[in-house]
């Protein structure tokens, strides 16, 4: 069962469409006038009979003799969540009182025949129901990564596509920009081909980057987006001129996902985060790349960061909390902080019990999550 405050992420790619889950299509015209009828009736008692037959409908197709629904999506139609429809309806079913019914039927009225969106996300919130697929928690459990798709989990330190996927659902809409400063194995940009963003990814290794060229490619691009890998240090890579080629100057959604610290070794590169060779050192690397990116996020827009904690020398060092601090310092404000359970990874796969034994020998808890940063622009 699913709790307030612990979601279990499904593994398959979701885009922000109330059209995910069983979708019934309705007659829209007819189905607004059959709305605005039992808003005009008076007795309580007939506005629920009505709502009862309108919900049998929805249940049955065979008792729709007024041409409600439609067989195809075609003309003057409208697509609404089954599921949520047939809950507003017994919500008006169940209403005590005329005024309370004529509320819920004026809400759905709305919803069917406007669309209210944020400056930041394609999210309907006259139809915010239908978007259960969105977390809006800060607790995440997941057992491992969406490997659908051209996602393959072959690079050491990668993260789960589901991380850059609701962050693109909550904080951009259809073609608009985002920037990922450490792309790894190209996650990020694969994510957003499948939800029509156009994507600019850099990263330091030049094995790595061509091996996320591919994986991407991979991935259909239905929305016509661009996916463009830069094979350059995200501290000092000119982001101006990038941008400038696309013929734009800011981007509306930042991500990082840099190394944590030394914990894997990405390269011999003294330009790579994991070689730094103290905490100073990497939070001084890690700075100038925020600074480097900063100018180029659109102002009032959300920058994610995806940090873990590490061990020393048997200490806990907080280092997500440090690169937090470094943010912050450059005037961003904080949103929230998500924890996600990191449940499966390459270097504890398969040794459970290896890694119990250790916690109990050295006195440690063993990580089993990482943090999501949320920051927005002033």
């Amino acid at each position: 069962m699913k709790s307030k405050n612990n979601i279990q992420l499904t593994l398959k790619n979701l885009e922000a469409t109330p059209h995910t889950y069983g979708a019934a299509i309705l007659n829209k015209e007819k189905f607004i006038d059959v709305l605005f009828e039992i808003v005009n009736t008076k007795d309580i008692k007939a506005k629920k009979e009505r709502g009862i037959i309108l919900k049998d409908i929805l249940s049955n197709r065979i008792k729709d003799q007024e041409g409600i629904l439609n067989i195809d999506i075609n003309g003057d139609t409208v697509s609404l969540r089954r599921d949520v429809l047939i809950s507003e309806l017994e919500q008006i079913i169940e209403s005590q009182t005329e005024g309370r019914a004529n509320y819920y039927l004026n809400r759905l009225i709305d919803g069917i025949q406007r669309v209210k969106t944020s400056k930041i996300n394609d999210i309907n919130l006259l139809r915010w129901k239908e978007y259960d697929n969105i977390i809006t928690d800060s607790l995440w459990i997941l057992d491992k990564r969406d490997t659908s798709g051209a996602h393959l989990g072959w690079y050491w330190g990668n993260f789960i596509p589901q991380i850059p996927n609701q962050m693109m659902l909550r904080y951009t809409k259809k073609g608009d920009w985002v920037l990922d400063t450490f792309l790894g194995s190209g996650t990020t940009l694969i994510e957003c081909r499948r939800l029509g963003r156009n994507g600019i990814g850099i990263e330091l290794n030049p094995a790595v980057a061509e091996k996320a060229k591919e994986l991407i490619q991979k991935e259909p691009n239905n929305y016509n987006v661009v996916s463009d890998v830069i094979i350059d240090d995200s501290r000092t890579v000119n982001i101006k001129e990038i941008l400038e080629k696309y013929k734009i100057k800011q981007v509306q959604l930042l991500i990082m996902h840099p190394p944590y610290h030394d914990i894997i070794k990405f390269s011999r590169d003294e330009r790579d985060l994991s070689t730094a060779k103290s905490s100073e050192g990497y939070l001084k690397m890690f700075g100038e790349v925020v600074d480097n990116a900063t100018p180029y996020l659109e102002k009032r827009r959300y920058f994610a960061l995806v940090i873990g904690d590490k061990y020393s020398k048997g200490e806990w060092i907080p280092l997500g909390f440090y690169c937090m601090q470094e943010v912050l310092k450059r005037g961003y404000m904080l949103k929230s902080i998500i924890v996600k359970n990191f449940e499966e990874t390459r270097g504890k796969r398969n040794q459970k019990e290896l890694w119990r034994y250790r916690a109990l020998v050295g006195g440690f808890y063993i990580f089993k999550h990482e943090y999501i940063m949320l920051f927005k622009k002033r």
